[in-house]
């Protein structure tokens, strides 16, 4: 078959990676399987399922770049944050919005202070060499390095490309040249490639479809809300103050709350919002009162509150007991 990138095995996978864009990231210690990932990243309050702990292993074996798509609040973000720690690694995030470009997400040059050296220069009456001036001015000092070069320099590092779907269709094409080579030409510079390949993570809130042709140089999951379970667990980690029933009873409505037509349902960040809130005020439990009076840790948009307002939030309570 002509697709190399479709057939190619594991080991070629991971060949590939090295020869197109430096050595591929370690694993973190004692990470040998998908299993012992997810016990790695649990010790970091991450508790991540089958499906995910085994495509996020994938991806650092091959060194390719983890794409995970999902609704906001599901824990994307938190995988990079997990991973980084992992990793003992810094965090590199280039938060994605509409017209973003390659001198915001790459790199750019100081032109206030390049004109304060210029002005030096002057004064200096050093100016006759323009050749030499102009080495000066296009020097590293004068370098801005947005967060794509500064994950190539840095080795190692975890790169957050966050929301990727907020970005246009031109970015997409630019992430894809530099997600192959993992280097950049700075044409005063010259030639910026990375010794290790910096662990990518780029999440997708789907307000808009990726291109397939980034998606094909991913591993991708798609992250879903947990089951009941998994969320009361991922609450008991980041809210161990929070008593049992108290934390059972937000879940529960929590829930409840996704099956309702919402402007924006919430999701596990907004559980531990609310799981918090309610400490906070001292709760063991959670009645209807102290529900209505604390929406607006779990419910972030008007429509939401007035309609969550007209539910009645104490049969939901009850629903939620009972199950």
């Amino acid at each position: 078959m002509s697709d190399n990138h479709d057939t190619a095995s594991p080991r070629s996978e991971a060949a590939h990676a090295v020869a197109s864009g430096g050595v591929v990231a370690a694993l973190p210690d004692g990470v040998d399987s998908p299993t012992a990932l997810a016990e790695q990243l649990a010790r970091t309050d991450y508790l991540a399922g089958t499906g995910l702990s085994t495509v996020a292993y994938l991806a650092l074996k091959l060194g390719r770049p983890l794409f995970l798509e999902g609704e906001p609040g599901v824990g994307k973000t938190a995988l990079a944050q997990a991973l980084a720690e992992l990793l003992d690694a810094p965090l590199i995030r280039l938060q994605c919005y509409e017209g973003i470009d390659a001198s915001q997400a790459l790199y750019d040059w100081d032109f206030p202070r390049q004109l304060l050296h210029l002005r030096a220069a002057e004064t200096a009456g050093s100016t006759g060499d323009v050749e030499a001036l102009e080495g000066e001015l296009y020097d590293e000092r004068f370098l801005l390095e947005r967060p794509l070069l500064r994950a190539l320099r840095t080795a190692p590092s975890v790169l957050l490309i966050d929301e990727i779907d907020r970005a246009d269709d031109e970015f997409e094409a630019f992430l894809l040249e530099l997600l192959s080579e993992f280097s950049v030409t700075i044409p005063e510079l010259g030639r910026v490639h990375a010794a290790v390949r910096p662990v990518v993570i780029i999440t997708s809130n789907r307000t808009r479809e990726v291109h397939d042709a980034l998606k094909r140089r991913c591993t991708y999951h798609w992250l879903d809300h947990p089951d009941f379970e998994r969320e009361c667990a991922i609450v008991r980690r980041r809210c161990p103050a929070a008593s049992a029933a108290l934390t059972e009873q937000v879940v529960g409505v929590v829930q409840q709350f996704r099956e309702e037509d919402l402007f924006k349902p919430p999701g596990v960040a907004e559980t531990i919002d609310w799981t918090q809130a309610l400490v906070a005020l001292g709760a063991d439990t959670l009645d209807a009162e102290l529900a209505t009076a604390t929406l607006g840790s779990v419910l972030k948009y008007r429509e939401d509150l007035e309609h969550a307002q007209r539910l009645n939030v104490h049969a939901m309570l009850e629903k939620a007991l009972s199950a």
